[in-house]
């Protein structure tokens, strides 16, 4: 599990300007230019690439300060972003929302001199195709979800300015800490049960929409896609006049049902709708029933108004333990609630939203492209990569080639070698006090060059592909482990599709 560390608020030495790599045994500045162009400007020729293979450089991440973001220091991507040098102070009023790891350029992250991390990166115009982050959510985002490769580049196309890229953005979550997320639709049958025992959200969706919920067949899968699709456009496309005043009315029922349990029990009882001489839905809520009562009241407090407080009604509300992780492919609704999380995801910026946001929602899109599968993701811990004593490793991997994360842990008094990969990745301490030098290679070779960095939460290094065995390690006297974070490209995409 991951725990919650609070790295030290210190300043980092001033830099020369230019990026430094330290020698071992020496400890003397080794300067060097940015090494993705060459002095005129042009991109490097074939054969100097191999003078960038073997390097690490720190780096600076770039900061969001979303409205939805932890405020001050309670954020953990504000003491990352403090520990990196990506600030020189914490706005204890601020929210700090997310930290971005790479190259995309709504957000790029910078060398130790200010050069642009896509300079040194050996890639396709310089561009990783995957983007990490560190996300730190005090309130709920946007309902949203992230287009396909086709309709990505169809919106860039017509709204550049709202959609920034033309790539895809399929994302893997793993909680730092406990995370509250709405992922994906609920089953029909549970929202058949809530438009019975929710009198409000029903009036906000058409009877013609309802009664495709009720008759829709089990056993058929179109059906219940066609019954799922037209409630939830129906509900999407309400009147919003109508829909806040049903919300308020679903508010003020809540609360009154909420504080009777208090004063009870503790359980909390459906009042039947006017005319339901059968009384059949007075009956106690199921759990997931008082989870999402709950959620709704607080994000009801939270956006005022929006009916996109209701989702809770239809997407599912899960709970992620630290350790825990949990993918979203593009073209699936979600929104998360609460909690911190490291965060990768294909390159782009790409959000189609509906609710619960100030910003620009484009729902005819969003109605458009969604697949309409019922059910959460698969909730996952990682596949154990590697177990020595004192150390082991968490893969995290997604169906998608462009990315997957390893997580690492190394006890006090331990180290452990990492070996050279043969792409670009980027290494974030989540956790704990430790250090990374360069070590010899499988074969015991020395390294054409020699790095030392002394890691703590939030400091990054990207490190290039190519001839770098990197030996991490914890000194004795911390009581702590270190923990660090890698991400790179899925290098087990293809074996792990054919173990399936």
């Amino acid at each position: 599990m991951f725990g919650k560390t609070i790295a030290e608020e210190t300043k980092e030495e001033p830099t020369t300007g230019l990026s430094e790599t330290i020698i071992a045994g020496d400890h003397t500045p080794v300067l060097h230019p940015p090494n993705g162009v060459a002095e005129n400007g042009h991109n490097m020729e074939a054969r100097d690439v191999a003078k960038r293979q073997g390097r690490v450089y720190r780096l600076k991440p770039a900061v969001k300060q979303y409205a939805w973001g932890i405020r001050g220091a309670d954020s953990r991507v504000s003491r990352y972003a403090l520990e990196s040098a990506s600030i020189q102070s914490i706005d204890q009023s601020a929210p700090y929302a997310e930290l971005w790891l790479g190259t995309h350029p709504s957000g790029p992250s910078l060398l130790d001199d200010g050069t642009e991390l896509a300079k040194v990166v050996d890639a396709p115009a310089g561009q990783l195709p995957w983007l990490f982050k560190v996300l730190s959510a005090g309130k709920a985002l946007s309902i949203q979800a992230h287009p396909d490769k086709e309709r990505a580049r169809q919106l860039h196309l017509q709204n550049p300015k709202q959609y920034k890229d033309a790539n895809h953005k399929p994302e893997m979550a793993i909680a730092l800490t406990p995370f509250e997320a709405m992922c994906g639709f609920r089953r029909l049958s549970e929202i058949a049960v809530n438009l019975r025992r929710h009198r409000e959200f029903a009036a906000c969706v058409d009877i013609e929409a309802q009664l495709k919920v009720f008759t829709a067949s089990p056993v058929d899968p179109c059906e219940q896609r066609a019954a799922l699709m037209a409630v939830f456009e129906s509900f999407m496309s309400c009147d919003p006049e109508v829909s806040k005043r049903q919300l308020d009315l679903l508010i003020a029922r809540l609360r009154s049902e909420q504080s009777s349990a208090y004063r009870g029990s503790g359980a909390t009882h459906i009042n039947p709708p006017s005319g339901d001489a059968s009384g059949a839905l007075n009956m106690v809520e199921s759990p997931w029933e008082r989870k999402a009562a709950r959620a709704i009241l607080r994000l009801a407090e939270q956006f005022p108004g929006d009916a996109g407080a209701m989702a809770p009604l239809f997407l599912n509300y899960l709970l992620i333990a630290p350790g825990e992780s949990f993918f979203m492919a593009a073209n699936e609704p979600h929104a998360y609630v609460a909690g911190e999380i490291l965060e990768c995801m294909a390159c782009s910026d790409n959000v189609v939203r509906a609710g619960l946001t100030p910003k620009a929602k484009d729902v005819k899109n969003l109605i458009e492209m969604l697949t309409y599968t019922m059910g959460g993701p698969d909730i996952e811990f990682g596949r154990l990569e590697h177990a020595d004593e004192g150390s082991h490793t968490l893969r995290y991997t997604p169906p998608v080639p462009e990315f997957e994360v390893l997580v690492t842990t190394v006890e006090p008094g331990h180290e452990y070698k990492i070996a050279p990969l043969n792409v670009p990745s980027i290494l974030i301490c989540v956790e704990g006090i430790g250090a990374t030098r360069s070590a010899p290679g499988p074969d015991g070779e020395e390294p054409l060059r020699a790095h030392q960095y002394e890691l703590r939460p939030g400091r990054c290094l990207y490190i290039t592909a190519g001839t770098i065995s990197l030996l991490l390690s914890c000194d004795a006297k911390y009581k702590g482990p270190l923990r660090v974070a890698r991400a790179r490209e899925n290098l087990n995409y293809f074996c792990d599709r054919r173990a399936d």
